[in-house]
């Protein structure tokens, strides 16, 4: 991706948080002055990846296959002294475009995934096989606000804002925003998170993108503090 497309991105997704009335830490909106300002104080948060994400999978292709996340709170598998046991994530998603997360599963996370407001939230659901095989025939067995349901292989299902779906580990899901409904604020509620070596894509190899440097930041990413 562009730097110009990651930072337009984000000006963007800030205008969707406002006007949906979910305002982020105040490190999201700091400046690169400000970040020089703080640079004594970072280490947790860079360790953990904290902050802005965004990301097209390498598909040159975001307006599709993309999105723009902010990762609120998250800690470290193998030192508790940084973070918190658990994570938590925003995650805006284009409705016009119907832009996605590819379908993925995770090896060792349990999440909540919310609709935290703006459109509707659309996943399609298949179970994995022991070697990351995509299983399209068995049934898949969800909870949706603790309600227990029993889906086809395949189901697509639209969660409506304040409601949410919990996924669990080698649960292959890919989401998108409902066309016409929306721009989409989506929350995660999770075990802690891991980008590095937790997630199984079925058809795409890279989950943080190439940045070509066009023109200066206007925030990091989290991938990108040093």
């Amino acid at each position: 991706m562009k730097r110009s497309e990651i930072n337009n991105a984000i000006r963007n997704s800030i205008n969707i948080l406002n006007d949906n009335h979910f305002r982020l830490p105040a490190f999201a909106y700091w400046t690169l002055e400000e970040w020089e300002k703080h640079s004594l104080e970072l280490e947790n948060l860079k360790i953990i990846q904290l902050g802005w994400d965004v990301t097209d999978f390498s598909m040159n292709d975001f307006a599709h296959t993309g999105a723009v996340l902010f990762t609120l709170r998250n800690g470290c598998h193998n030192d508790t002294n940084y973070g918190t046991p658990y994570a938590e994530k925003i995650i805006i998603l284009l409705h016009e475009t119907q832009q996605q997360i590819p379908l993925h599963f995770h090896k060792m996370k349990t999440e909540d995934i919310i609709n935290r407001g703006g459109g509707i939230l659309v996943l399609e659901l298949f179970n994995s096989f022991s070697d990351g095989g995509l299983d399209r025939e068995s049934d898949v067995i969800v909870k949706m606000d603790g309600l227990i349901r029993t889906l086809p292989a395949g189901s697509i299902v639209e969660i409506e804002k304040g409601d949410s779906i919990t996924l669990q580990p080698g649960l292959y899901h890919r989401f998108w925003a409902k066309k016409g409904a929306g721009d989409l604020v989506v929350g995660e509620v999770s075990s802690i998170n891991d980008d590095s070596f937790d997630n199984v894509f079925y058809d795409v190899n890279t989950r943080f993108s190439v940045i070509e440097e066009d023109e200066p930041i206007f925030a990091p990413l989290s991938n990108d503090y040093d």
